[in-house]
């Protein structure tokens, strides 16, 4: 699966940017998908994630500002992102992944990120 994000951009503090995410092919057998971000000298970390039938968790520094869904229909990943911060400045990334009934990770894609920029 090829992933590739968008959406991204520069906003003022308290502003809103919806990150969208497109998929090659279908999504509905993928088992979770997400959104992580790397912030410059931090490492990646997770910002939300969604499963395949629309349970979603979010990082506890954007609970209730981001909201994640996913269309399986049209292949797409979103992440709607409001009452921004300048430290949720990063770059943002796709994620798919694919699991066996017994848990087992056996797809894990990513997709080129995609800059969000947040002023003070």
């Amino acid at each position: 699966v090829q992933l590739q994000a968008s959406g991204g951009g520069t906003v003022q503090a308290g502003g809103s940017l919806r990150l969208s995410c497109s998929a090659s092919r279908r999504i509905v057998a993928l088992n979770a998908m997400g959104w992580y971000r790397q912030a410059p000298g931090k490492q990646r970390e997770l910002v939300a994630t969604i499963l395949r039938r629309g349970s979603a968790n979010y990082a506890d520094s954007v609970q209730g500002r981001f909201t994640i869904s996913r269309d399986n229909d049209k292949n797409m990943l979103y992440l709607q992102m409001n009452s921004l911060k300048p430290e949720d400045t990063a770059v943002y990334y796709c994620n798919a992944e694919a699991y066996t009934t017994a848990g087992t990770l056996i797809e894990n894609y990513w997709g080129k990120g995609t800059q969000v920029t947040v002023s003070s």
